[in-house]
């Protein structure tokens, strides 16, 4: 993982608070190579290993409802670039075209077998193929969809000095990101307005103290907190937490 020379970073990136995480990043060249090298890896491993699990979840969703497996959409990951993340498809077919592309709670558009697959964050598994192809990384921001990285701040772009993320300590923090939206009149001003904020907050942070072995915790920290989900749904203070800012599928 290699920072490109400042002057090379796209326009909207260069301003005096990018540089600012910009120039702690790139003090720790060495363990962002390092991290790009323990991605490739276990990547690679985590998906032979879940190979099985893989074809085992496309049949499910296959017999579930009409539509395909893969849910593929345009997220935007480092320097700006666009690509099209893997997802197991969790709602219906074109859930996207249909509604807001934030998910709330008791969205009508989720399925069956989509219910247990984002109890238990399954249906992230289609990432490792992002992660080997260089578009995400294990730990990072989590990728928006271009509407919302329209709504970035000069700060928020520092963010995309590095790869977006399966995981990130803000996830941990907002891992019950449906419930907070789930009374609001307008789910996507209060997203952009609230929810994306707060979670930047964090990300930012992260970037400021960002350390390779540090991020291994995250890594294990967030398989707690997806076991600890279903206790802590009982809990109305938790619902101050949230996951992701699209439509989760």
């Amino acid at each position: 993982m290699i920072l490109k020379k400042w002057g090379h970073l796209p326009e909207c990136m260069k301003n005096e608070y990018v540089r600012k995480y910009y120039e702690l990043l790139y003090k720790k060249r060495l363990s962002l190579f390092a991290k790009r090298i323990f991605d490739v890896v276990m990547a690679i491993i985590s998906f032979i290993i879940l190979f099985p699990i893989f074809l085992i979840i496309s049949i499910a969703i296959k017999i579930d409802s009409k539509g395909p497996v893969m849910f593929r959409q345009v997220r935007v990951t480092q320097y700006g670039k666009r690509f099209r993340i893997f997802k197991f498809r969790t709602m219906v077919n074109d859930a996207d075209k249909i509604g807001t592309q934030v998910t709330t709670k008791n969205d009508a558009r989720v399925t069956k077998v989509g219910k247990f697959l984002r109890k238990l964050r399954l249906d992230e598994i289609p990432q490792l193929l992002n992660i080997i192809t260089g578009d995400m990384t294990f730990v990072g921001t989590r990728p928006e969809v271009v509407k919302y990285v329209d709504k970035y701040s000069d700060e928020m772009w520092a963010t995309l000095l590095l790869p977006a993320g399966v995981t990130s300590e803000a996830s941990i923090q907002y891992k019950d990101e449906e419930m907070l939206l789930a009374n609001s009149e307008d789910v996507d001003e209060t997203y952009i307005n609230e929810v994306l904020p707060g979670k930047m907050k964090y990300n930012l942070r992260s970037l400021e103290y960002f350390c390779f072995f540090g991020e291994i915790k995250t890594m294990f920290r967030t398989v707690v907190a997806v076991i600890k989900r279903d206790k802590n749904s009982e809990n109305p203070v938790a619902f101050v937490t949230a996951d992701k800012s699209e439509v989760k599928m």
